[in-house]
């Protein structure tokens, strides 16, 4: 087995310790070679830190990193090649920002191990006044303007999400520290960020008004995450092992994985990309797993969808839409959740209407939808774990097994779980929200086709054996919801079918939240 990168964030460890690395120095190449102040957003785990490691280490002049790969004959006739700039690094990644001062001291640790090697320390000066002073410092003393690199900018941001007090005292501290960028201009050569968000109130970017946002740049677009193509030229030892142990032609494998990694879109026409750290994972363990959501899905994220009353249907039915701006910019105190969702990586690019201007969004893949929905369940049923008999894997169960009495006991579990707190309770947000959450994801283990609630039919589930047809009601009759299912003739498409087929008609009541009515015809 080959040394693959899981979670290696470091460009000189994965070169000289033999890691395999996708070669993606062209980019590195384009990027150095224009001198504008950049911006990338791009979701966790999706290889911004190894990006920013790989730009330093060629700002720092290390051309022995750089052997046989692109940049090495990009850079053959450059006189000015490998040449050695001093590099500030700003890795906001594992400090604790949820205590005042946790930012303060993060900088201050920066600061004092720069001023050890280059000078200037002064212990009474403001952080801002601190990061001036060594950027001064350092052209004066070695005559070359400096290179800043800024990983995960949003980190003490996003971490403090649900704290508006220390969130806003994070901004400021952002705000005064970081006008540094824009002051000391004339002793910087090159600056780069990178964040999952981009936060349009921090002054990091209103100061920074001529910074280069390349996150929606077609050019930049396969610049993370890895393309069906590298992982042919990188990958195929890997795909014809993880085949081997799967049962699988290769053909069949890469569908596999295209449908549980691939999907992510940074630009309409740009390529499109595998998440890095799930397909590295699912190479290294040989296996289909859900390895991008293992560090959980963002608490605030999920509050802040129940908190406005997302429609979930819109997300597989691709009709959430959205400009430019609204994907590039994000405010911690706007519930429009889209800019976020796109942002941390559970939508991507599917569609783009060119005269409007309008992007049409989605899930970029099954891993995500799968993990993104069964994290939201919880929100909305209590005690849905396993064993708790009203869970997916219970229900696929007695789908799989006709057993209709037992899939009613456990519909009527489900709602019988959704927590009640006061009078004006959304119940029909609720009710739809699980009825599209469960079956969507038992389309895990069946075929389950599921669409608004506008007059076809509701949720059709189909097995090995059998075809269900189910048509919801709320405060109306199960027999009103057969009569609709017949007079739409929706089993017309199933009459040559040799599989049982049901008509379930289920209703609910909103005043008990209860499941009302169960009515089922063959």
């Amino acid at each position: 087995m080959r040394k693959l990168p899981i979670g290696i964030q470091g460009f000189e460890k994965l070169i000289t310790e033999d890691f395999v690395y996708v070669d993606k120095t062209d980019y590195i190449y384009q990027l150095v070679h224009n001198n504008v102040p950049y911006f990338l957003s791009r979701p966790r785990r999706f290889g911004k830190s190894l990006l920013l490691s790989t730009l330093k280490a060629y700002w720092e002049g290390k051309k022995e990193l750089f052997s046989g790969l692109k940049i090495e004959q990009l850079e053959a006739k450059n006189p000015d090649a490998w040449k050695k700039y001093p590099v500030f690094y700003f890795d906001f990644n594992g400090a604790n920002y949820q205590v005042k001062g946790g930012l303060e001291d993060s900088l201050n640790a920066h600061l004092k191990r720069w001023e050890k090697e280059y000078g200037n320390e002064d212990e009474e000066a403001s952080l801002p006044e601190r990061f001036q002073n060594l950027l001064i410092n350092v052209y004066e003393k070695e005559k070359i303007r400096s290179v800043v690199l800024i990983d995960e900018y949003d980190k003490p941001l996003l971490d403090v999400v649900d704290n508006d007090e220390l969130q806003n005292h994070n901004k400021e501290v952002f705000k005064a520290f970081f006008s540094t960028l824009k002051s000391c201009d004339e002793y910087i050569h090159f600056i780069f960020i990178t964040g999952v968000s981009k936060f349009h109130k921090v002054s990091i970017f209103s100061d920074l008004n001529q910074l280069n946002d390349i996150s929606l740049s077609q050019d930049f677009s396969g610049i993370c995450g890895i393309t069906k193509e590298e992982i042919e030229e990188y990958f195929y030892e890997e795909v014809k092992q993880l085949s081997e142990r799967q049962e699988l032609t290769v053909e069949d494998c890469m569908d596999i994985l295209k449908k549980q990694y691939d999907g992510y879109h940074f630009h309409p026409e740009g390529v499109g990309v595998y998440n890095p750290f799930s397909l590295l994972k699912s190479f290294f363990d040989k296996d289909f797993g859900a390895y991008w959501f293992e560090t959980g899905t963002p608490t605030f994220l999920v509050n802040k969808l129940v908190a406005s009353n997302f429609e979930y249907s819109k997300l597989t039915n691709h009709k959430l839409y959205a400009s430019e701006s609204v994907l590039k910019d994000y405010s911690g105190d706007n519930l429009d959740a889209v800019p976020l969702l796109y942002q941390t990586g559970y939508l991507t690019i599917v569609d783009y209407d060119r005269k409007a201007r309008e992007y049409t969004l989605a899930f970029p893949n099954d891993e995500v939808k799968n993990g993104f929905l069964e994290s939201l369940l919880p929100e909305y049923v209590t005690d849905i774990g396993a064993g708790s008999n009203k869970d997916i894997f219970t229900l696929r169960r007695y789908v799989e097994d006709g057993d209709l009495e037992q899939i009613k006991n456990v519909l009527i579990a489900l709602f019988a779980s959704i927590p009640y707190t006061k009078e004006s309770d959304p119940f029909e947000y609720y009710f739809q929200s699980v009825i599209y959450i469960v079956f969507t994801l038992l389309g895990k283990f069946t075929v389950c086709e599921m669409h608004t609630f506008s007059g076809r039919i509701d949720c059709k589930v189909e097995t090995s054996k059998y075809i269900y047809l189910f048509e919801f009601k709320r405060d109306e009759s199960a027999e009103d919801a057969i009569a609709q299912i017949n007079s739409k003739e929706y089993a017309l498409p199933f009459k040559a079918d040799k599989r049982k087929l049901y008509k379930i008609g289920v209703s609910f009541d909103s005043k008990t939240r209860k499941l009302a009515g169960w009515q089922v015809e063959e």
